[in-house]
C-alpha cells in the first residue's frame, strides 16, 4: 500500500509539473509567458510582449496612429529605432490566418526583402491560435523620425484572425542587429490571442 501511495504521488507530481510547463510555454491555449524584463501591450483581440528592458516604452493612445490599436517604441537621439505595433481589423473579407498574412504581407512595402514565412501556433483561444509569421528586412527611409536613410532594418509580422473573426497583424521593426534572433522568437511566442 505504501508503494501505491508513493506511485500516485510521483504520478501526481509529474502531472503537476507537466501542467505547469504547459502554462509557462503557452501550450494548451493558456496565456503566453513573457521573458524577464519584458512588458505587455494589451488589446481587445490579443496581447503581445515587448522588450522593455531594451528601451521600448508603450506609446500613449493620443500619440499613436489611428490604424494602431497599441504601440511600443524605442527612441534614441530623437529617432524611432524600434517599434512594436498591433493593427486590428486592418483588412476586409479576411477570415483565415493565410488571408490575414497575405493582407499584412502586402503592407510590408516595396523594397522589403522577405526572409521567410511560416505557420505558427499562438497561445490563447483555441479557435484563433493558427497564425503566420513573416520575417523580412528593409531599408529605412529616414522619414518620420526613423533612422538615417540607408539604415538596414529587420522586421517580423505575425498575422491571424482572433476568436471573433477580427484580423490582426502584430509587427516588430528594429535597426538590424539590435534584437537577436531569440528576441524575435520571444516576440512571436509572447502573443496571446483572445
Amino acid at each position: 500500500m505504501t508503494t501505491t501511495k508513493k506511485t500516485y504521488r510521483t504520478i501526481g507530481a509529474t502531472a503537476a509539473a507537466a501542467i505547469g510547463f504547459a502554462l509557462l510555454t503557452g501550450c494548451g491555449g493558456d496565456s503566453a509567458a513573457l521573458p524577464e524584463g519584458w512588458s505587455k501591450l494589451d488589446t481587445k483581440s490579443l496581447s503581445v510582449g515587448y522588450p522593455g528592458n531594451k528601451g521600448y516604452k508603450e506609446q500613449p493612445e493620443a500619440d499613436r496612429a489611428e490604424a494602431n490599436a497599441a504601440v511600443a517604441l524605442k527612441e534614441e537621439g530623437g529617432l524611432r529605432t524600434g517599434m512594436v505595433s498591433v493593427q486590428l481589423d486592418f483588412a476586409t473579407g479576411v477570415d483565415s490566418a493565410a488571408e490575414a498574412a497575405s493582407a499584412a504581407g502586402a503592407g510590408i512595402g516595396l523594397g522589403a526583402t522577405r526572409k521567410g514565412t511560416e505557420e505558427v501556433r499562438l497561445a490563447g483561444a483555441e479557435s484563433a491560435r493558427e497564425a503566420r509569421r513573416i520575417d523580412y528586412e528593409f531599408t529605412s527611409s529616414g522619414e518620420e523620425r526613423t533612422p538615417a536613410p540607408g539604415t538596414r532594418m529587420t522586421g517580423v509580422v505575425v498575422a491571424g484572425v482572433d476568436s471573433k473573426d477580427v484580423p490582426f497583424a502584430v509587427r516588430i521593426n528594429a535597426v538590424k542587429g539590435s534584437l537577436s534572433a531569440q528576441d524575435l522568437d520571444a516576440f512571436v511566442d509572447s502573443i496571446t490571442v483572445k
